[in-house]
């Protein structure tokens, strides 16, 4: 499991930026009929830029309600969606629930672990989007099954790419992530992929004291990268 049960979303480091104009669980429909869960929540400028939640493999946790809900706080448009609906319907599953078996002048998206991966990748879609973020999405090859590793798609990126990791994640390491730097690079990819040193996998969930700096500058450059000033 990626975050603590009771893991709750850090607090933005602004104030006064916008307001949540309005929050629900939505049901999103798919071209084949299928009905997938998702969580909306609306800031107050319908100009303001959109994102798209990618959530780790528990799908809609109350988590990223929360993220949505945070980020319409901070001037965003968000929505969470769940990932199962296909296969697993629209209720909320256990944690024994096995993961294999609106307007807006900007569009991007942000996931975490298995979403973060999920969320880099969308750079290399037909999408229209002006950016991706991801925390702590796997960027290296895990195995000669992986179909998707980020660092080699990367040269089929079309849009800016702002990735935030663990310094002390086993998962990732720093090698991984210069190596998906480097493919960037290459490709002529914008990006920023920043590395917090002591920072475990999933330290933008916790509370605790120790990784708030690391929270905090994540907020900051996830606004900076959408195109929010933090001081308006």
């Amino acid at each position: 499991m990626c975050h603590e049960p009771d893991a709750r979303t850090p607090l933005p480091p602004i104030s006064g930026a916008s307001d949540l104009a309005r929050s629900a669980d939505i049901v999103l429909r798919s071209s084949d009929g299928t009905e997938f869960a998702a969580f909306e929540a609306m800031t107050s400028h319908d100009a303001a830029p959109g994102i798209v939640i990618l959530p780790d493999v528990r799908g809609l946790h109350p988590f990223y309600r929360d993220l949505a809900m945070r980020s319409a706080e901070a001037g965003m448009h968000a929505i969470a969606i769940d990932y199962f609906g296909r296969t697993a319907g629209l209720g909320e599953r256990n944690e024994d629930f096995d993961h294999m078996e609106t307007a807006s002048t900007r569009l991007y998206t942000m996931g975490f672990c298995f979403g973060g991966r999920k969320s880099f990748n969308q750079a290399a879609g037909k999408e229209d989007l002006d950016g991706v973020i991801g925390f702590y999405g796997l960027p290296q090859r895990r195995d000669e099954d992986d179909v998707d590793p980020p660092a080699e798609l990367a040269g089929e990126y079309r849009c800016k790419v702002l990735g935030l990791f663990g310094g002390a994640d086993q998962a990732i390491p720093a090698d991984a992530v210069d190596a998906f730097r480097t493919a960037l690079d290459a490709a002529h990819v914008p990006n920023e992929l920043v590395t917090y040193e002591g920072a475990p996998h999933s330290f933008f969930d916790k509370r605790s004291k120790e990784h708030r700096d690391a929270c905090g500058d994540a907020w900051r450059r996830i606004l900076e990268f959408v195109g929010i000033n933090e001081n308006a």
